[in-house]
């Protein structure tokens, strides 16, 4: 046993490097490839943020009047992605980052309509040089040429693997790793975690018997073992990204399913997890003896509730909506610092020291990432209705989107 943990973390430890070293040769702080960013943890490395604004915002870059969705922009080599829906359909666009210019568009899907959420796509472009995968809101994942747009392969969850549409539709991020694309299908008969090859779309393996939710995979080394991390419908699981299986479990049960936001990696053996509903959040240690993992919860509270938006690990803090307000934690204790109003059920990413955030209802501001005081330090209304999809920020330009646009804002000063 000792010896098989010996090799799954040498394992682990080359997978991680090659992944590292993958990343740091593809993606600088001018590209936003995945879900949360180059590390899907919503950490940006831009730097040299505008702190000063004019009164009608950042400058716009340019606007751009799309489809309903809430699926979020990857921006990678010049080129941005995303999913939307108009009377026809479901699609995925390829666009110009730096005008907007519509390149491409596939249908990916019918259309969904969603009474209480919204219609369209959830689920937010995964770009790998010259492929880009996405998984529709009706369960279609598909890999397309990042340049045309063309299909290079597909597979229907629900027809291929008995997957049950949940009730806001299919609503997780495809994640990549190595040669694999792994997806929580919410498959039947042990086929709740999928793994696809990247290139042919082959199944590599199924496994698992969750119910789905909503939340994305991330990847992450706890105890020097490479494993994926699934938020689904009944907890946090860790599985092996080469084999599927279960290496840990947390139950974690909220109601209507609805695990949405993504675990939170807290360096350097700790995972936070947090849902709405009243239900709170935790941070779990997780630690391996002789082969076999253990998780403790370090603390659990209702401090932080994360309905649908991601919180984001920062200098040893956790800023995020607890619902409607935004909120800083201290990781390590659960305990509040701050706490302000005024944004509704928005979303934020971290950039040079500053949380940028975008409200519910189009709200942009610029807030200190310091966990003695909340210091606003610039805002400025750039969009209006619903706005639900977490920003982009790739080469200093910020993407934002509510149900019907899409506005690209600079953020850094350029000669």
């Amino acid at each position: 046993m000792r010896r098989a943990l010996l090799l799954t973390g040498v394992a682990g430890a080359i997978c991680q490097l090659a992944t590292s070293v993958y990343a740091r040769n593809e993606y600088t702080a001018e590209d936003w490839p995945q879900w949360l960013g180059p590390n899907r943890d919503g950490v940006s490395a831009t730097r040299g943020l505008l702190t000063s604004w004019p009164e009608g915002g950042p400058a716009e870059v340019w606007r751009k009047r799309i489809g309903s969705g809430f699926s979020g922009v990857s921006v990678s080599a010049g080129k941005a992605y995303t999913m939307m829906m108009d009377g026809e359909g479901e699609y995925a666009v390829g666009l110009d980052a730096l005008t907007g210019k519509e390149l491409w568009r596939a249908k990916t899907g019918p259309i969904y309509r969603e009474s209480q959420g919204g219609d369209g796509p959830r689920g937010t472009p995964a770009i790998d040089r010259e492929l880009v995968y996405v998984l529709g809101a009706n369960g279609a994942l598909e890999a397309l040429d990042a340049a045309k747009g063309t299909r290079k392969w597909a597979v229907d969850l629900k027809k291929e693997f008995g997957s049950v549409r949940p009730g806001w539709g299919f609503s997780s991020s495809p994640l990549i790793e190595g040669s694999t694309v792994l997806v929580e299908g919410g498959g039947s008969s042990g086929r709740a975690i999928l793994a696809f090859n990247r290139r042919d779309g082959r199944l590599l393996w199924a496994r698992q018997g969750d119910k789905i939710g909503y939340s994305s995979p991330v990847m992450a080394n706890l105890g020097e073992v490479r494993q994926v991390l699934f938020f689904t419908a009944a907890g946090l699981i860790s599985v092996s990204p080469i084999s599927g299986s279960l290496h840990w479990r947390h139950n974690w049960p909220t109601p209507y399913n609805v695990n949405a936001a993504t675990p939170v990696l807290v360096p350097p053996d700790k995972v936070f997890i947090s849902s709405g509903y009243d239900v709170g959040g935790a941070l779990l240690q997780v630690s391996w003896e002789a082969g076999k993992a253990s998780v403790r919860e370090v603390w659990k509270n209702k401090v932080m509730k994360n309905q649908f938006g991601t919180s984001v690990y920062f200098d040893g803090y956790l800023y995020g909506f607890d619902m409607s307000i935004l909120k800083c934690v201290d990781a390590n204790t659960g305990v509040e610092k701050w706490k302000a109003r005024g944004y509704g059920k928005g979303t934020l990413i971290v950039a040079d020291g500053h949380l940028v955030v975008l409200g519910e209802r189009g709200k942009l501001a610029l807030v200190k990432a310091l966990p003695n005081e909340f210091i606003e330090v610039a805002s400025a209304q750039v969009l209006s209705g619903k706005c639900w999809t977490v920003p982009s920020l790739a080469d200093g330009r910020l993407y934002l989107r509510n149900e019907q646009e899409i506005v690209c804002l600079d953020l850094v000063a350029r000669p």
